[in-house]
């Protein structure tokens, strides 16, 4: 049982980073402004799709995540 609450605590504690990310992203002033970062914009129409940005997130995400399971195995 000690294993599933190590496990929703840090579930839970990804959701609060992820809300604070959500909400304060329009802050943080490299996010979404990267180079290579596709930005369409036509009458009506746009299209953003933060390339540089996804892989930047998801290196981080990892080693955070890599960092977090090695903690607990130890």
């Amino acid at each position: 049982m000690t294993e599933i609450g190590k496990l929703l605590f840090i579930i839970g504690g990804f959701i609060v980073l992820l809300g604070l990310l959500t909400v304060l992203a329009q802050h943080i002033p490299f996010i979404g402004k990267l180079p290579r970062d596709i930005v369409l914009k036509k009458d009506g129409f746009s299209l953003y799709f933060p390339v540089v940005t996804f892989l930047l997130l998801s290196t981080v995400l990892t080693i955070i995540v890599n960092l977090i399971l090695y903690l607990l195995n130890r």
